[in-house]
């Protein structure tokens, strides 16, 4: 009789899965070996850095005072808060914007309560090269109600406001025009009338900060 063969006992499932993993394992340890010759992206470029552009003009207005392409951008030229109101007013920092502000406060409390579009300063168009007008571009002028009181016209302001009005400008020493005094008279202008550097305009300004302010009404002092 011949001898048979026993019949090769069945792999275990265990054991072909265990096989799988160690194939899969020594193809990662293999591929960790390898070297990418990909080369890496290159980061992006920063963009470059611009200076600020200088908003100086080159050209002075017709009190003196450096004019300005635009304001709160660099320059001498910010929008600057009227205490005690809600007006905000582009002007020339320092002793220019000390004085203006007094006048537009003391106009505010004294000869009538104004709204927040009712006062403009600095502007950059549409402007005259050496009228009084031109001041606007250095931001050494003011015109409160523009549109009530244009140029060439008097007698909207009444005889009691006319007397507070040169009073506030008398209060100022003669560091501050008003253009209802103009040979065409432009009542809603009020511009610093003295050049850049003249010690008048800094003592105004200590003055005017120091008490002569809203309500102080001074006629005749």
């Amino acid at each position: 009789m011949s001898e048979e063969l026993a019949a090769p006992e069945p792999t275990s499932v265990f054991g072909r899965r265990a096989l799988l993993r160690a194939g899969v394992g020594l193809a990662a340890v293999a591929g960790m070996g390898a070297v990418s010759t990909t080369p890496a992206a290159a980061a992006p470029a920063a963009p470059p850095v611009r200076a600020p552009r200088d908003p100086r003009t080159g050209a002075t207005s017709a009190n003196g005072w450096p004019v300005e392409s635009s304001a709160d951008a660099g320059g001498a030229v910010w929008t600057r808060p009227v205490p005690g109101s809600d007006l905000r007013v582009p002007l020339r920092v320092g002793a220019v914007e000390a004085v203006l502000v007094h006048v537009v406060r003391r106009y505010h409390y004294e000869v009538d309560a104004l709204r927040a579009d009712e006062v403009t300063g600095f502007r950059a168009t549409g402007l005259s090269r050496r009228g009084p007008d031109s001041n606007f571009g250095s931001g050494t002028a003011v015109a409160i109600r523009p549109g009530w009181y244009p140029p060439g016209t008097t007698g909207d302001l009444t005889g009691f406001q006319r007397a507070v009005v040169a009073d506030i400008v008398a209060s100022c020493e003669g560091v501050v025009r008003w253009g209802g005094t103009f040979a065409t008279p432009w009542e809603a202008h009020f511009q610093i009338d003295v050049p850049p550097g003249d010690p008048r305009l800094t003592r105004v300004a200590e003055l005017v900060g120091t008490g002569r302010g809203a309500g102080a009404l001074v006629l005749g002092a």
